[in-house]
């Protein structure tokens, strides 16, 4: 901090004066590790209040930019937003929504997301974020088990809660459209058993400032994981932890005040909250949100160019995409390129460097957590490498084995990635695992937080993943990262995803087999086969290569993410039978590939 400035006296000053400082090292990361310190608001800091409200009063700067596929668009000022929040918090308060009471927040990419966000933070309430695509099951399970007292969702959408069991009032947002609601069968011949209350009667209630009903360490989001190994947990926020928490975030993505930022994300899942509410907000930066039906990348280049959009964050799927369209020329306001999500392909990062200039900037986080490994702006980065500990964060590896720390000066050695804990670690983690103690604690083990990723440090100290503890198998003696030979296989024009497991073997232990999904345009055959098992034979070590393949649609968490665990349990399986999966390739099918 700048020793000749006065001394931040309230919540608002101390939490700017933490942000500001990050600015100014924004192109400095070793400046802004050594001399950011997490602000310390106080017990009653509601970031909706003190930071949201303090920015926005007046300030008819755009917040929020929404483009519909027919290229509509609206645009509502810090201000609009501001007074808009206040009066659906005071007609929630009204309808009963108290400090503590868990909403579940189920809507798309519209203006009323972020109006309720906003308005539940302001309350004390806590913010479920729930992706609309869930079916019924699923979200009974949500409001059973995250204890949902209230439900925000589209009036398409509200069908869905009318059969629960137990008393949750379901609030319905009207005229649904776009992407949104694509036709879904939704009938009205019976008789509804739940009462529904009209989101539209908020518009009616005055909009002046409503107290503050928690801050602190109250819980602020409940967060349910992607699950990719087990049944999803749920992940425990405060109103510290996530919105101080993401002052890592908006360093990480490089935005200032007075940029456009655009993420690509559905709302429902952190990702979202990151970059399309805290990040950019923190920042006063303007949030753009292409709001289509069918991802298309020559809209999305066009927006990118007419928004003059200066920082975007996609997953890698996306910049896949972009990479097989062809656009050359760089959007003319874009200034920062992130990626996030998963690990992006080194390829990649060199043909946006060769075709845009710019560097593709990877970087690491959580559900659990806000970023905190990251390539921020002006750092060296290494392809593939998901760069340093983001300022306020201490990262280590610790052996996955033994749990022991592996020395910070050991370089070109792998381990579990973990969060130093020491003086009760930063403020950025999660409070808990709602109703699990026991996994809460499992986490926080050893003084350390462990992620359940594994990468590898190089000589320069940065982070390289290598997978989740749970997928690296051995293949004979050797230690096999799925993502390492799934990044070789997609390089492939035959393939659009791959997910790698091991199959037993009682030779080797496990044999390396990928599950294919293929490109449109491609149809299974031997022939396909047999191209990309000579690709992973050329392209990658024999200890790594896919020894076999099967052409399959890969199971997936609501987020997008691969269940590997559902794979290995099917290798498993027929395994035990001593049976070959029907229409799986191996290499003995293939003389061409013996040796």
């Amino acid at each position: 901090m700048d020793p000749t400035a006065a001394p931040a006296s309230t919540d608002t000053e101390r939490f700017r004066a933490a942000r500001d400082l990050l600015l100014r090292h924004r192109t400095d990361a070793a400046a802004a590790q050594a001399e950011f310190a997490w602000p310390e608001v106080s017990d009653s800091f509601n970031w909706a209040h003190d930071w949201f409200d303090v920015i926005a009063d007046g300030n008819e700067t755009t917040a929020l930019w929404i483009v519909e596929d027919d290229e509509s668009e609206a645009k509502y000022s810090f201000d609009t937003l501001r007074r808009r929040s206040n009066q659906v918090a005071r007609w929630l308060l009204e309808l009963g929504v108290r400090p503590g009471d868990a909403v579940m927040l189920m809507l798309a990419n519209r203006v009323e997301l972020w109006e309720s966000m906003l308005a539940v933070l302001k309350l004390g309430a806590v913010v479920m974020p729930t992706v609309v695509v869930l079916a019924s099951g699923d979200l009974e399970d949500r409001v059973e088990r995250g204890e949902a007292k209230w439900v925000i969702t589209d009036e398409a959408d509200a069908e869905k809660f009318d059969w629960f069991e137990g008393d949750i009032r379901v609030i319905a947002v009207p005229k649904a459209r776009g992407p949104e609601r694509v036709a879904i069968g939704i009938s009205n011949d019976f008789d509804l058993n739940r009462e529904r209350h009209d989101y539209a009667a908020s518009q009616g209630v005055s909009d002046a400032p409503v107290e503050r009903g928690a801050g602190g360490e109250a819980p602020a989001l409940a967060y349910f994981t992607s699950g990719t190994t087990s049944k999803p947990k749920i992940v425990i926020h405060s109103h510290r932890s996530y919105p101080v928490g993401h002052l890592s975030t908006m360093y990480w993505i490089g935005v200032q005040p007075g940029d456009t930022h655009m993420v690509i994300s559905s709302p429902g899942w952190a990702k979202h909250a990151w970059s399309a509410f805290f990040g950019p907000w923190i920042a006063e930066a303007t949030i753009y949100v292409d709001n289509y039906a069918k991802f298309d990348p020559d809209q999305l280049l066009q927006h990118l160019e007419r928004a003059g959009v200066n920082t975007f964050c996609a997953p890698p799927t996306v910049w896949r995409m972009l990479i097989k369209h062809g656009q050359t020329q760089r959007p003319s306001g874009l200034r920062e390129a992130i990626s996030a999500g998963e690990p992006l392909n080194p390829e990649v990062i060199a043909r946006i460097r060769e075709w845009w200039g710019l560097e593709i900037r990877d970087g690491y986080g959580q559900t659990e957590m806000t970023a905190a490994i990251g390539n921020p702006p002006g750092s060296v980065v290494a392809p593939g490498s998901m760069g340093k500990a983001l300022p306020g964060i201490r990262a280590v590896l610790v052996d996955q084995h033994t749990d022991e720390r592996i020395p910070d000066d050991r370089m070109r050695v792998e381990g579990e990635v973990c969060i130093d804990l020491a003086g009760g670690g930063p403020i950025s983690i999660m409070s808990g695992y709602f109703g699990n103690d026991e996994a809460t604690a499992d986490r926080r083990r050893g003084g350390v937080f462990h992620t359940g990723d594994v990468a590898q440090r190089d000589d320069s100290g940065r982070l390289t993943f290598v997978g989740r503890t749970d997928d690296i198998f051995k293949s004979s003696d050797y230690k096999v990262s799925p993502f390492e030979v799934e990044s070789a296989l997609i390089e492939h024009e035959f393939v659009a995803e791959a997910a790698v497991v091991g199959a037993p073997d009682d030779t080797r232990l496990n044999i390396t087999k990928a599950y294919i999904q293929l490109a449109p345009g491609f149809e299974p055959s031997a022939d396909v086969a047999f191209a990309i098992l000579k690709h992973a034979r050329e392209s990658l070590p024999p200890f790594l290569r896919a020894r076999r393949i099967e052409f399959y649609e890969l199971p997936k968490t609501a987020s997008g993410k691969i269940r590997r665990v559902e794979l290995r349990d099917r290798e498993q399986q027929f395994a035990r039978r001593n049976e070959r999966i029907p229409n799986e390739y191996r290499e003995s099918d293939f003389p061409g590939l013996k040796g």
